[in-house]
């Protein structure tokens, strides 16, 4: 299986290299775009990047794994980003994950997404929010300080929807 952008998508990377005096630091916009297209970013269209930017493919998977915007697979209707940095993680976040697991009928290790491919449930290394801890984002908007009751009523008001 390979990747191939659209014509359109093709034309925003050909603009978007070409605003940079190194084609390699295009890699964000670009991975933007694909994901943009597609919903995340596949291992086909990871090999494309590296290969479009002339960089080795770990160094387009070390960007995907390191920015938390940026998903391997595809992503359910809500995405919920949970933050396990320390300050969150003194503050409960794992018992926040482990609440919404419940709620959500996830399992570890079963992946983070629900079977219906309503949510997703991420754990994130840092939200920026430390002074909101423990906190989270639903679909980019930020919610803290949490607690679990507080959580689990947010999915239960998201679900009533």
């Amino acid at each position: 299986m390979s990747y191939a952008p659209s014509a359109a998508v093709l034309a925003e990377i050909e603009r978007a290299i070409a605003a940079y005096p190194e084609r390699s630091a295009a890699l964000l916009p670009l991975l933007h775009l694909v994901q943009g297209e597609l919903g995340h970013v596949p291992p086909e269209a990871e090999a494309w990047a590296a290969a479009k930017l002339g960089l080795e493919p770990v160094r387009v998977r070390e960007v995907l794994t390191f920015y938390t915007m940026f998903r391997r697979r595809p992503a359910g209707r809500t995405v919920i980003q949970v933050c396990r940095n320390l300050s969150c993680t003194l503050a409960g976040s794992g018992e926040i994950v482990a609440a919404l697991r419940r709620e959500l009928g996830l399992r570890p290790g079963d992946g983070d997404t629900t079977a219906d491919g309503a949510f997703s449930l991420v754990e994130v290394e840092c939200l920026g929010h430390c002074d909101h801890a423990p906190c989270l984002q639903v679909d980019g908007v930020d919610h803290g300080p949490m607690t679990v009751e507080a959580a689990v009523a947010l999915i239960r008001g998201i679900r009533g929807r």
